[in-house]
């Protein structure tokens, strides 16, 4: 029988009892299938539905096949070892003991012999040299990362189930994951929003409040396809719209012509210049005539009412993801930072970043690129002075914000309002309502803490309490702001720095997102043998 996860009317709701979908119908074969939605859609809830995590229904899942789940949890248990990711460490030790000589003879019967050689394998396809003993604590969060999807590799299931798995990998990680994947004879379905990998997908499937829809081909088909559907459905809108307001029009039409008309009777009537017995044969025929077409106006305005909802039932009602960014007003000529012979890290040892020298004048875009581990967000933290250079000098002339992928200038158990407060000392409520309005928290949103928020939401409750002050940062400084948004979450930031007209220097392995914000220049972080620098 062939790898497969079918779903029949599977439904689930939060614990607070909102539903997040409703008899979901969806069939997984031996295919990589991207999963997208909106943040909040439920594509990770599916996921850990998938691999048993959550409970559900004999009836509404059937799965033939192995399924194996990449768990970001996994990665954060510092005792924890690169065999421990691939299930290996009592299987290790048996080997390390049978070669000291250890080992008894049972012993040496259960010995996976080639366990070593396999695992090795499975960490160089994910690009990643390090010997199993290695403390997960050691390693970088995009190591990490590959460390597990070489485990996920290893143990050969059915079904990957990946969830973001290029979140924190540098550009040469992506480009590992991507080919490995693309090399994968299984079945895979991959929530992401890395359109990089999107573009290695079989199918995709978008989750919305309607429920599942499938795509074949990668995501340049799904977006084609999903335009032409939009276009068809507005133009569909359009018709029934206009034939309800036709049908609408007739019958307002028709009641004025027959009053007018049961006007024209009484009068008649009042003067008595006809028998009445023929008046009330005539009133009559006009009744049956009357109540006939009014029942037909009614059946066809009905049908077009009828028609409309229809349409509507197949239109996903969002509310629209803008981020109005209020203007600057940076001078071209202004200087905005400046770098000198800048030498720092966590150890004057041991420099992270080398003797780097770097100016930015006006509304420059800057973006910093790099392997993992090659410095980029020890950089941020010397430009902003969470840590202070060994030696060089650090000068922001400008007002500044800055925003890592976990926005953590916003205080978790603080509502937005007050967030906004403590960052814009002398606004008031209505002026931080407004601000938060601009960026799409109106109301009683503004109210919710941001601990309960998205990772979207809360970069835009970041970009919010920063740029909505008055006057919002000359220069703003992103750490991979990509990570935690969904596409159109991704696409309102990327329109929000279109229309910024200060200055921005951004980190980020999103090649897509890098392209569209159009940088003047990038810096390369390069790697030394004892130190690391840059370069333009």
């Amino acid at each position: 029988m062939p790898a497969l996860v079918s779903l029949s009317g599977l439904s689930w709701s939060t614990p607070d009892g909102t539903p997040l979908f409703t008899d979901l119908d969806l069939t997984f074969g031996p295919e990589r299938t991207g999963l997208v939605g909106r943040n909040g859609s439920g594509k990770s809830t599916l996921l850990h539905l998938i691999a048993g995590d959550l409970p559900s229904a004999p009836d509404q899942m059937r799965i033939s096949g192995s399924v194996a789940m990449m768990r970001q949890e996994a990665l954060k248990r510092p005792s924890d070892t690169i065999a421990d990711l691939f299930g290996a460490r009592d299987a290790l030790r048996l080997l390390y003991r049978a070669e000291a000589g250890l080992a008894d003879a049972g012993e040496l019967a259960e010995a996976d012999w080639t366990l070593s050689t396999r695992m090795e394998a499975a960490l160089l396809r994910c690009d990643l040299a390090v010997e199993p003993q290695t403390p997960l604590a050691a390693l970088s969060g995009g190591q990490r990362s590959r460390a597990a999807l070489a485990a996920l590799i290893f143990a050969e299931p059915d079904f990957l189930l990946l969830d973001e798995p290029t979140n924190n990998l540098d550009r040469a990680g992506r480009k590992a994951t991507i080919d490995l994947l693309q090399g994968w004879k299984g079945g895979a379905v991959i929530v992401s929003h890395d359109r990089d990998l999107l573009e290695a997908m079989d199918a995709i499937v978008e989750l919305t409040a309607l429920g599942a829809t499938r795509y074949g081909g990668n995501y340049s088909a799904f977006r084609q396809r999903k335009a032409k559907e939009l276009d068809a459905l507005e133009r569909d809108l359009v018709h029934a719209e206009k034939v309800r307001d036709e049908a609408v029009r007739r019958a307002q039409e028709a009641a004025e012509r027959k009053a007018r008309k049961d006007s024209a009777g009484r009068n008649g009537r009042a003067k008595g210049g006809k028998p009445k017995i023929l008046m009330d044969a005539a009133k009559g025929r006009a009744e049956a005539s009357g109540g006939a077409a009014a029942r037909l106006r009614d059946t066809r305005r009905e049908a077009a009412q009828e028609a409309l909802a229809d349409v509507l039932q197949r239109i996903e009602v969002l509310q629209p993801l803008r981020m109005d960014v209020p203007a600057t007003g940076l001078p071209s000529a202004k200087p905005v930072l400046r770098l000198d012979g800048v030498t720092g890290g966590y150890g004057p040892e041991r420099p992270v970043v080398r003797d780097l020298s770097l100016n930015i004048v006006g509304p420059e875009r800057i973006a910093v690129a790099g392997p993992n581990g090659s410095g980029k967000t020890t950089l941020l933290k010397l430009i902003t002075g969470e840590i202070k250079p060994h030696s060089g000098v650090v000068e922001v002339a400008v007002p500044f914000a800055m925003l890592d992928q976990h926005v953590g200038l916003l205080d978790p158990m603080l509502s937005l309002r007050e967030n906004f407060q403590e960052m814009n000392r002398g606004a008031g409520q209505r002026a931080a309502h407004a601000a938060l309005a601009r960026f799409g928290f109106r109301a009683a949103d503004a109210l919710r803490r941001a601990g309960e928020l998205s990772g979207g939401e809360r970069l835009r409750a970041g970009l919010a309490c920063t740029l909505g002050g008055t006057p919002p940062p000359m220069l703003l400084i992103l750490d991979e702001p990509t990570n935690h948004l969904d596409l159109d979450g991704i696409a309102a930031l990327e329109a929000a720095l279109a229309a910024y007209d200060g200055a921005v220097l951004v980190v980020s392995h999103d090649a897509a997102f890098i392209d569209a914000i159009k940088p003047h220049r990038t810096i390369h972080m390069r790697e030394w043998p004892s130190s690391r620098s840059a370069r333009e």
